[in-house]
């Protein structure tokens, strides 16, 4: 797991920060950390199969128009462009 080191880190920040972890019964190290991760991974993000799950119920597609689109897909490999 990456270390990080944050220098030049004011006192009373510092101060603050150990507060907000005696709060919340953590370690100050624990409490930068969960500040972190709900900085950089906020809680109810939508993932990208959700979001396109919702596209699609959105327009009405179902499963046999998926099915209908497989059927019709051309498989063949596709040909290279030639430039003459």
């Amino acid at each position: 797991m990456a270390a990080v080191t944050i220098h030049d880190l004011p006192e009373e920040t510092h101060r603050a920060l150990t507060r907000l972890a005696a709060e919340n019964k953590r370690s100050t190290e624990a409490e930068i950390r969960a500040i972190l991760e709900s900085a950089v991974r906020p809680k109810g993000g939508v993932g990208l199969g959700t979001a396109l799950s919702e596209i699609g119920r959105k327009y009405g597609i179902t499963n046999a128009d998926i099915e209908a689109i497989e059927q019709a897909r051309d498989r063949r490999p596709a040909e290279p462009m030639r430039f003459e």
